[in-house]
């Protein structure tokens, strides 16, 4: 009688663990599945309405700008930015990336005589779109740039069921760089990317690249997207990257199609061999500045690094406009 309630009580305690089991991995694939829906399918301002991901038209009202000289700095930049636009003439264009997304770009017109090119990458969340990067384009065009800024996968007017993160962002990346070759033979190109935007130039920076690609300025990037997200869960959540993070890594390989250990910027910084600038606000406390100096430490070409103290996320050409373009536009005639 004894031996058959041990046996019992066995039984009921193997079931109970069992359920517990399937209860938590039930709700870390929802947590999984969760995580890959807020933040890698197409952003939406209800999810991402927040003080990191607002548009420089509401910095302007100084929603957290931190001085007047900064606001004062965004102010002339949208000011130039605005000039700059009532006579340029632009154009969108459109290609199809490998995988069969409509992607669509800006290109606004530079001084004939000159070959030059930036291509510009904004960041990521609902207000990344092309349009956010006219502000520096302004200054590219200063200068008799041609400017070409196109939507990322699955922001502004581009296609796309997931956020490439950089990731699958490079391969449509050379095809724009390919575009820009098919109009202009003799172009010099540099890529020039804000947060996402410049782990995207720098993940296409380890890729094959014809010789008009001369430099790639990146400003503010992560070094992997494991890092990032990893990160976050700690900053925001107080958590680990185990097990959720790991669940959603395999999730997303079967819905998004690529793994987020292997969207690694510091691998492609490795393999690199063109110049670099890297850029990076010391009080940025979105993407840490140590991720920077890792990035910088890794590149294996000609490389910079130039960090701009007081400056949070994307904010260093506000904060000292000064350092940051002369940095920029002298690295490049260095090069």
């Amino acid at each position: 009688m004894t031996k058959h309630k041990g046996r019992k009580w066995k039984k009921i305690i193997a079931c109970l663990l069992a359920a517990v089991l399937l209860t938590a991995a039930a709700v870390t694939v929802w947590l999984g599945n969760l995580l890959i829906d807020m933040a890698l399918c197409r952003p939406k301002e209800s999810i991402w309405d927040n003080d990191a991901y607002a548009s420089v038209e509401a910095d302007v009202e100084a929603s957290y700008v931190v001085n007047s000289e900064t606001q004062r700095n965004i102010v002339a930049a949208y000011e130039k930015k605005e000039a700059w636009l009532t006579e340029v003439k632009l154009e969108t264009v459109s290609l199809v990336s490998g995988d069969g997304y409509k992607l669509k770009a800006n290109v606004y017109s530079g001084d004939t005589k000159q070959h030059r090119w930036a291509l510009l990458l904004h960041g990521y969340g609902y207000t990344g779109k092309k349009e956010e990067m006219e502000y520096i384009g302004a200054e590219y065009a200063q200068r008799g740039y041609w400017v070409l800024a196109p939507d990322l996968r699955c922001h502004g007017e581009s296609e796309g069921d997931f956020i490439g993160m950089g990731w699958t962002d490079r391969l449509d990346i050379l095809q724009w760089i390919d575009y820009i070759v098919e109009q202009d033979s003799r172009a010099e190109i540099v890529l020039h990317g804000q947060s996402m935007g410049g782990a995207a130039a720098l993940m296409t920076a380890g890729e094959e690249l014809p010789d008009q690609v001369k430099a790639v300025i990146s400003d503010c990037a992560y070094s992997s997207v494991w890092d990032i997200f990893a990160t976050k869960l700690k900053d925001w959540y107080g958590i680990g990257p185990f097990p959720i993070l790991y669940e959603t890594n395999w999730i997303f390989q079967i819905r998004g199609g690529y793994s987020l250990q292997k969207a690694s910027v510091l691998d492609q910084v490795a393999k690199s061999r063109v110049p670099i600038l890297f850029i990076h606000g010391e009080a940025d406390d979105f993407v840490p500045a140590s991720m920077a100096r890792e990035l910088y430490e890794q590149a294996a070409g000609p490389k910079e690094l130039l960090t701009v103290p007081g400056a949070g996320h994307g904010l260093s050409n506000y904060v000292d406009p000064d350092a940051y373009y002369d940095t920029v536009f002298a690295f490049l005639e260095r090069i």
